[in-house]
């Protein structure tokens, strides 16, 4: 098993390109993080494509049904939005135009995206594996997409 600062706080996500370490922020996003470690705990993630990834942007993925309409059985959470940048790396939550609309689905941003600040929850950072994200193939919707082998809170293995 590899060393993790926090591995309670750490996501080590297996995709079809290779291995992605996330530190989760449990500060910033209190909620979004449990929601994240929950879903993991329960192998939700597991073989869930990235269904809409866009170059220079990001990478989302966490819907069961592929489509981007889909979430978990969950309810939505309410939003907890901070002063953490969009940057590369930066793992946030998706939702709709309702602020509190977050479920399951997020995205890894390629690159800064400064008009998602302040907007979206940031509970994570890739601190391992940007390089497995570069190669995700693009699209929206993807052709034959990539997708999440399985997503584990580290201190579970």
């Amino acid at each position: 098993m590899a060393e993790y600062k926090d591995p309670e706080n750490t996501i080590v996500m297996e995709t079809s390109k290779g291995k992605v370490v996330i530190e989760l922020l449990p500060d910033l996003a209190p909620n979004h993080v449990a929601r994240i470690k929950e879903l993991s705990r329960e192998n939700f993630y597991d073989g869930i494509v990235f269904h809409r990834v866009i170059d220079g942007f990001m990478a989302q993925t966490g819907d069961p049904t592929g489509t981007g309409m889909g979430g978990s059985d969950k309810p939505d959470l309410q939003a907890e939005f901070s002063n953490m940048n969009h940057v590369r790396g930066t793992c946030s939550m998706a939702r709709s135009q309702n602020p509190n609309s977050a479920n399951s689905q997020f995205f890894i941003c390629f690159d800064e995206a400064p008009w998602l600040n302040k907007q979206y929850s940031v509970w994570g950072q890739v601190i391992e594996g940007m390089d497995v994200i570069d190669q995700i193939k693009r699209g929206e919707p993807v052709n034959d997409p990539d997708s999440i082998t399985t997503m584990r809170v580290a201190a579970d293995s």
